[in-house]
């Protein structure tokens, strides 16, 4: 069995030494911490050797375009973009929803001098806060002034943050040469179709050159115009991530055409996302009953298209004015009253000493892994299986299962841990009492998961968990999770060999839709 002894290790004091500087740096700034080819290594969980230098010195503390960069660094997203040049079935903008977490949802809109002293209050508060993305509420590029205005003023007070936009490529063309000469070297583009067939069942129309397009003719302009902007972004070297919109009986089996086109383009990355289509919402999918895919289904297709290129598998489906580690919303701790109050002081040379020190963790979790990968070596086995994690980020199990907002979901094999996605949950614990409707949920949402990892977990949950056949496991508090995994599964296979257990498969899993993740 595993020893508690094993806690004392290099991961815990890399991380202890990140507690204390994070929790330093929090009190200077007088804000609390209270907020975390186509093979799958050359990816975005890829590494420093998998990748060629000028690459890897973009994306290794980007947390979008780097799925083991987002469990150590920030991200924030500045809402001073409301207009849009389309209309999208999925989408309906909305303002003041702080409990919805998915595109297009803000509490306030900024001006760009706003959203510059925004991300300078940011930065300075939590450190490893290294990229700002414009990303709505609307579409950026149908305000382009606003945009590359908030850009400019970044530029000049905070050369060392990267710049990041998201549009859905109608204006990408008439802006590419804009949008290098501000050294934005990353760039989204929402493309859920090349078959305007396929594009006329999701988009009702567009507006372009002063005059509205609908039905085929909207979708034919819109594909068409994206793949222009896709072409000339990649030839200038700036990476591309494509973000779809995964649609079942719609798109879902053309996302695999659209995988091939946007590789050929030069697209660095895929994001292939679930619908969100809850009625509350009030987007036309969500009203007219359009369900998204299982968990299964998502994966699956993620599955198909990985051979293909590179896949993100560790989206959150932002809100526009999202702050934080992915996973994490701390916008409210950045209201615009409380912005303009502030005194700001900007301290670069901090900020690399703590990024530092998420390097140094960084160091350390990735020579964990590959020591217990060295011991799973000479295991033979075909299983393979998913488990739930409950994290608070920097690569360790360090959440309380009642505390957990989402979990991650990690697929085990003799090959390793991979990371697959994450799963949003309502919170079981709601002031000191266990909901046993949220359990219930929470079941639902990792019923695809043999065990789920917690930092801790009171007794009357374990027990509903071990009922419902998922295994929780608290034996490797504040450890990092992929070293934890390898750990947890090399013995799993004892069982499975010794005869103690009988492997078999799991059922599938609900992905919620827009859960709380702003509650306390």
């Amino acid at each position: 069995m595993h020893a508690s002894t094993q806690h004392e290790t290099s991961e815990a004091a890399v991380a202890d030494k990140l507690a204390e500087a994070m929790q330093a740096k929090a009190e200077h700034q007088g804000c609390g911490t209270s907020g975390g080819s186509g093979k799958a290594s050359c990816g975005s969980s890829a590494g420093q050797g998998d990748l060629p230098t000028e690459i890897w010195e973009k994306v290794k503390n980007h947390p979008c375009y780097s799925e083991e960069a987002h469990h150590h660094y920030a991200r924030m997203h500045v809402a001073v973009a409301p207009a849009c040049n389309i209309q999208c079935n999925y989408c309906n903008r909305k303002y003041d929803c702080a409990n919805e977490s998915r595109p297009g949802v803000v509490s306030e809109k900024l001006t760009p001098q706003q959203a510059a002293k925004k991300v300078l209050a940011v930065a300075s508060t939590i450190p490893q806060m290294t990229v700002l993305g414009i990303a709505g509420p609307g579409d950026p590029l149908a305000n382009p002034e606003k945009t590359f205005q908030t850009f400019e003023l970044i530029n000049r007070t905070a050369p060392d943050i990267k710049l990041c936009l998201s549009t859905n490529g109608l204006a990408l063309p008439d802006h590419v040469d804009t949008i290098a000469g501000f050294n934005v070297d990353h760039v989204t583009i929402t493309i859920n179709m090349v078959d305007p067939e396929v594009g006329a069942k999701i988009y009702p129309w567009v507006f372009w050159k002063h005059k509205r397009y609908t039905g085929y003719e909207a979708a034919k302009l819109l594909t068409d115009r994206q793949m222009l902007g896709l072409e000339m972004l990649t030839e200038r070297g700036i990476l591309c991530k494509v973000n779809s919109v995964m649609i079942p009986g719609i798109n879902d089996k053309h996302l695999v055409e659209v995988n091939r086109a946007v590789k050929s383009r030069g697209a660095f990355l895929h994001n292939i996302m679930p619908l969100i289509s809850a009625p509350e919402h009030g987007t036309v999918f969500g009203l007219n009953g359009q369900r998204g895919p299982t968990a299964q289904e998502l994966k699956a297709l993620q599955d198909s298209c990985e051979g293909e290129m590179n896949m993100m598998r560790h989206c959150r489906q932002c809100r526009a004015d999202a702050v934080g580690l992915l996973g994490e919303d701390r916008s409210a701790e950045f209201t615009t009253d409380k912005i303009m109050a502030m005194e700001v002081n900007y301290d670069l040379d901090s900020r690399k000493a703590y990024q530092a020190l998420v390097e140094e963790e960084r160091v350390a979790k990735v020579a964990a892994k590959q020591e217990e990968m060295e011991a799973l070596a000479g295991e033979q086995s075909d299983i393979k299986l998913l488990v739930a994690v409950a994290t608070k980020g920097s690569g360790l199990i360090n959440e309380h299962f009642g505390h957990a907002k989402e979990f991650q979901v990690w697929e085990l094999s003799t090959g390793g841990a991979k990371f697959v996605g994450h799963r949003r949950v309502d919170l079981y614990c709601q002031g000191g009492y266990g909901e046993e409707d949220s359990l219930e949920t929470i079941i639902r949402a990792i019923n695809d998961c043999h065990a789920v990892f917690v930092a801790k977990i009171g007794g009357c949950p374990k027990a509903d968990l071990v009922k419902a056949g998922i295994e929780p496991v608290d034996g490797f508090a504040h450890e990092f999770i992929e070293k934890s995994a390898i750990t947890w599964f090399k013995e799993y296979l004892n069982k499975v060999k010794t005869g103690e257990i009988e492997h078999a498969e799991r059922g599938d899993a609900e992905i919620r839709q827009g859960a709380l993740i702003n509650a306390a």
